[in-house]
């Protein structure tokens, strides 16, 4: 495994791959648990050589102390790269990103950026989009790998990829649960021991609205979801949403022809938990 610090030093490394090569890149801001690592095995299993990013951008924080507080565990994250094949790691500091200017670009993404997380984190999206492309034209991979975790990040990532016209395959990967049922988050490691054992209410609650949903009753999965966080001492509930799966369009009634996932973001304290299911 290849470990490069440099723009320069990585693509020189790049350029020896052969003609017909594939490449895929998984974008990571480090801190790896089994979810990543799971989304780095299904790009080695689709491609011959397979590159991880791993930079905490700060572009895409709306709140200086979660950039701050982010965990860096560089040393033990490479290892694991390492014990599962990983072929490159680019680990750039922020100055070789930005070079002399750490600012966003600006993206039309046509309301997707509007809703539930755009709606809570001011200019989120513009540094997520900002810093996938970077990575994107640094790299140049045939596919790029992502969480649906980040389900909302996943589809502004598609639409960067339309808009700028960029020639790679955006694959969505599923998401990857503790056993009992909490998605993995590099955030779960900032939970108190109460917070914890109170984390998994979040995907139970999800589940439990899935079988409202079946019902028809939009209004009555919004209610119910609303009070299993008042009941909560440990969870507080920022915003949960009924979707369309392409527009993310909350839903106003339930169409016969349209798929649609339920979102949700929680605070544990100051720790900030999001996910998401799909309804149908």
């Amino acid at each position: 495994m290849e470990v490069f610090k440099t723009i320069k030093s990585l693509q020189q490394s790049l350029s020896n791959l052969g003609q017909n090569a594939t490449l895929g890149l998984v974008p990571t801001m480090g801190a790896l648990h089994e979810g990543h690592l799971s989304i780095v095995r299904r790009a080695k299993e689709e491609n011959d050589q397979v590159i991880v990013s791993i930079f905490v951008n700060p572009t895409q924080f709306d709140k200086k102390e979660d950039l701050v507080n982010y965990p860096n565990t560089l040393t033990a994250d490479l290892q694991a790269l390492e014990s599962i094949g990983c072929d490159y790691v680019f680990t750039p500091s922020i100055e070789e990103v930005y070079q002399e200017e750490t600012t966003s670009e600006s993206f039309d993404f046509e309301g997707l950026d509007k809703v539930m997380e755009g709606e809570f984190r001011t200019g989120h999206f513009d540094g997520v989009a900002t810093i996938v492309k970077k990575l994107f034209l640094i790299t140049e991979p045939d596919k790029a790998y992502f969480g649906e975790k980040d389900y909302q990040q996943l589809l502004i990532i598609k639409k960067m990829v339309a808009l700028e016209s960029l020639p790679i395959e955006i694959v969505a990967v599923g998401i990857y649960r503790e056993q009992d049922g909490l998605a993995m988050s590099s955030r779960n490691i900032r939970l108190s021991q109460e917070q914890r054992l109170a984390a998994p209410e979040i995907y139970q609650t999800l589940l439990k609205s899935k079988k409202l949903f079946e019902n028809g009753d939009l209004t009555k999965v919004k209610s119910f979801v609303k009070n299993e966080f008042i009941q909560n001492n440990e969870l507080e509930l920022e915003y949960f949403e009924i979707a369309d799966i392409e527009s993310l369009k909350p839903a106003s009634e339930i169409k016969s022809n349209t798929k649609y996932r339920a979102f949700i973001a929680v605070f544990a304290d100051k720790v900030r938990l999001i996910d998401n299911i799909a309804l149908n």
